[in-house]
């Protein structure tokens, strides 16, 4: 069941005034998307990947899904994947991956994201979103996803070694789309 219809693109003006709008990922944004992500790959603090993503596997994990950009001052400011996080039986509850560059970080952008996505979600007919992997470190989203009504039903320590070989706990997160 679908709820109310969701028009991209979506614009919004950050707090600082610039203005920005969120829309389908065009082809020939992929590549700044596969770079943001290795980069924040790389940063090794917040995705389980230990490598940057070669095309194929950018495109098998990132492009297969429904992809949206954050564009504004003429590049991409960030991106998410949404898509199903079980197959078949359980396609019903998504699961969503959130970049956002990290000159622009901490102006709101992520909070757009995020937002845009649970309206996307609703609309595709999703009944809840879960995010598998939160790193317990990763304070800025735990924050983010919480503000936004997600709930932790999952601790599993030790799952992920960052960059500098710090070992921590991730989170599950979990949000119900139902009314």
């Amino acid at each position: 069941m679908r709820s109310t219809v969701v028009y991209l693109p979506i614009h919004k003006a950050l707090r600082d005034g610039t203005s920005i709008e969120l829309g389908w990922m065009l082809p020939q944004e992929q590549e700044a998307v596969r770079s943001l992500l290795n980069r924040v790959i790389i940063e090794g603090q917040t995705y389980p990947q230990d490598r940057p993503l070669s095309v194929a596997e950018f495109v098998t994990y990132w492009v297969s899904a429904d992809a949206f950009v954050v564009r504004g001052e003429g590049e991409v400011l960030g991106a998410f994947y949404l898509k199903p996080n079980f197959p078949g039986r359980c396609s019903h509850i998504c699961n969503a991956g959130f970049v956002v560059q990290p000159a622009t970080r901490g102006r709101g952008i992520g909070r757009f994201m995020g937002e845009s996505m649970l309206a996307i979600a609703r609309w595709q007919g999703y009944s809840a979103v879960m995010f598998n992997l939160v790193f317990e470190t990763n304070k800025p989203s735990i924050s983010l996803w919480r503000s936004l009504g997600f709930t932790t039903i999952g601790r599993i320590p030790k799952a992920a070694c960052l960059a500098g070989g710090q070992m921590v706990d991730a989170y599950m997160m979990y949000c119900s789309l139902e009314p």
